[in-house]
């Protein structure tokens, strides 16, 4: 049976495209091992809603566990998940795209970076691992270098949910200040490539001012 394609609002199509202007390829988020699919859909959100591009994926101890549109607010459809085999992948593929790249470790507080110290103007990946080991002595190793997110209180770590999400805002507060969010990071084909697929993915009718010559090339 074919598939009917839903029109598109110009408010919703317009959405879209103030999204996409707005978005940051040089901000990612690394999630090794976080096992919990409700703390990975969370994350997911937060990463949209700070304008993220790509989430990268290292699972070689636990199964990427399947994700509930509920909490990720179908953030699922805005993201590139880059999956990784090992931390050692992730991390040179990162480095090679100009990242510099902090893990997230309590086991060493005197050398690590306080959150609100970090320069997250910077092409930065941030890695957080699983709920309970925490991030991997290898990617401890392979990191730039590691930061926490002061406490005060009794406790010594938030949810991985939380703290993806107090330290993505922490490098949009720092962003907007530099008017980051002011220009488009990716070019015009770029947006109008990643447009094309949120309207595919959407079931959306594409506008006859998307159905160019390019169009096949996308």
């Amino acid at each position: 049976m074919e598939r009917r394609e839903r029109p598109i609002t110009e408010r919703r199509l317009q959405r879209m495209r103030e999204v996409l202007a707005r978005r940051q390829p040089d901000l990612t988020v690394v999630l090794e091992n976080v096992h919990d699919p409700h703390n990975v859909s969370a994350v997911l959100r937060s990463c949209d809603a700070v304008g993220l591009l790509a989430v990268h994926l290292v699972y070689t101890v636990e199964a990427f566990p399947e994700l509930s549109e509920n909490v990720s607010g179908s953030a699922l459809k805005w993201l590139d998940l880059v999956f990784h085999p090992t931390i050692a992948a992730c991390c040179e593929t990162l480095r090679s795209q100009g990242f510099t790249i902090y893990a997230t470790y309590l086991g060493d507080l005197e050398h690590s970076f306080d959150l609100y110290e970090l320069d997250l103007t910077r092409p930065v990946a941030l890695v957080f691992g699983n709920e309970q080991r925490g991030v991997s002595d290898e990617a401890v190793r392979l990191a730039d270098g590691n930061f926490v997110i002061p406490m005060m209180g009794m406790v010594r770590s938030l949810n991985i949910s939380v703290a993806c999400a107090v330290s993505l805002y922490e490098a949009l507060r720092q962003r907007r200040l530099a008017g980051q969010y002011d220009r488009p990071k990716l070019s015009e084909a770029e947006r109008l490539g990643r447009l094309r697929r949120w309207l595919e993915r959407e079931g959306r009718a594409l506008p006859e001012e998307l159905l160019g010559p390019s169009l096949s090339s996308s």
